[in-house]
């Protein structure tokens, strides 16, 4: 009777050790699968954040260095927004103003001087002399003064015109122009009770 009862024994702890073995077994190769999906996983991962990281950024220009730029150098703001296509605009806005400028000073000095020699000497004899009287010529030289103060007027005004364009293109570059209007209903307490009310949110 002793000798079934070491035999039960004896098996049911043989059974129980392979029972132990087995389940030590299944757990070691669930940890190398585990391992081994990390592994897999770690080289997906690094190549999105290299590609997020590669990913370039969107450019966002600062106001205040293309005013900054404008004003040292007409164009170079908008070359620092990155609208080309104005900086030939802006330089053959400048060379229209230049030769304007030139035209009218020159006609100005020549008309002003022919007026100042007619008074300093009436028999003063010119290439005007037999053309304009010293009234017609008094007259030609106000003229191409008011000519040139206009010119030079109309010349700082496109100056701080291209600053400005500069400046509010670097704005609106940065601004939020979505059309992600949406429309919420909120209940609104109140003293007077739950009411519905209309809220508008600015970015």
């Amino acid at each position: 009777m002793r000798k079934y009862f070491y035999k039960i024994v004896l098996l049911l702890a043989c059974f129980g050790v392979t029972i132990c073995e087995a389940q030590v077994n299944t757990a070691d190769t669930t940890l190398k699968k585990v391992d081994t999906n990390t592994v897999a996983a770690a080289p997906a991962e690094t190549a999105t954040d290299t590609i997020v990281a590669t990913q370039k950024k969107a450019f966002e220009p600062n106001p205040k260095k293309a005013g900054m730029y404008s004003a040292l150098l007409p164009g170079a703001g908008q070359f620092y927004d990155h609208k080309y296509w104005k900086i030939p605009v802006i330089y053959a806005g400048i060379a229209t103003a230049v030769y304007f400028i030139q035209y009218n000073y020159s006609k100005y000095s020549d008309y002003h001087t022919a007026y100042i020699n007619r008074i300093s000497n009436p028999y003063y004899t010119d290439k005007y002399s037999n053309v304009y009287s010293i009234t017609d010529i008094k007259t030609l030289q106000d003229d191409y003064k008011k000519y040139l103060d206009l010119t030079v007027l109309a010349t700082g005004i496109g100056y701080v015109l291209q600053i400005l364009d500069a400046v509010v293109y670097a704005y609106l570059k940065n601004f939020d122009v979505s059309r992600d209007i949406s429309f919420h209903m909120h209940a609104i307490p109140t003293e007077a009770g739950t009411t519905a009310g209309l809220v508008v949110y600015f970015k």
